[in-house]
């Protein structure tokens, strides 16, 4: 099934948790003190609260409006208000498919996630939000010169930009608002890498002004 690529791995740190949307699924997304990434549907059993607000502790997710704990698999593994009682299997929170490799983290609602590459092929350059659709900020990307010259898109998705590709995944989060995660080709040099995460911050500049 196809995954969608929903943060830098290096951005997701052990013990933190990130939202993130995949086709119209609100995510959490986690990673446990061990460095296990887990992404379930944004929503504690309990009240709804989303679980992106909260914890990671001893190796469970825990929801920050009244503290119930969930295990690796989603299911409920400890409740505050009642700690001698043990939860019964049935309340969990809906899993999800999570890979990554080659420094992104993608996420499936539909299966399994794509294996993650066998090695990186790429540097993750920098995450952005951009106020407006997945479409008009690639569009933006496309359509912003870079030292005087429009990019170049190859037949592999990617953007030849100057003298480097630069490969780009967008995903929604919520209503008009999109996370684009960049990687550049390995071992581009630090001055070109500055000058393509300024080349972003303008194209996000042009994307949220048309939207304006």
């Amino acid at each position: 099934m196809t995954s969608v690529a929903v943060g830098l791995s290096r951005d997701l740190a052990p013990g933190r948790v990130m939202r993130a949307e995949v086709q119209g699924q609100d995510l959490a997304v986690w990673r446990d003190e061990n460095g296990g990434l887990h992404a379930w549907d944004n929503r504690c059993p309990h009240r709804g609260m989303r679980l992106s607000h909260g914890f990671v502790r001893d190796g469970h997710l825990a929801c920050l409006y009244h503290g119930w704990h969930y295990r690796k698999d989603g299911v409920c593994a400890y409740i505050p208000a009642h700690p001698d009682l043990e939860p019964p299997e049935t309340i969990g929170a809906r899993v999800f498919s999570v890979t990554e490799g080659a420094g992104v983290i993608r996420v499936s609602t539909q299966g399994d996630a794509d294996p993650a590459p066998g090695k990186d092929a790429a540097t993750p350059l920098r995450s952005l939000s951009f106020s407006c659709t997945p479409d008009r900020a690639l569009q933006a990307l496309r359509e912003t010169p870079f030292e005087g010259k429009p990019p170049a898109l190859l037949p592999s998705g990617a953007l030849q930009v100057g003298d480097t590709g630069v490969t780009l995944h967008a995903a929604p989060l919520g209503d008009d608002e999109t996370m684009v995660h960049v990687l550049v080709g390995d071992g581009t040099p630090v001055a070109m890498c500055k000058a393509l995460s300024r080349w972003c911050e303008a194209a996000r500049d042009v994307a949220e002004e048309t939207t304006a």
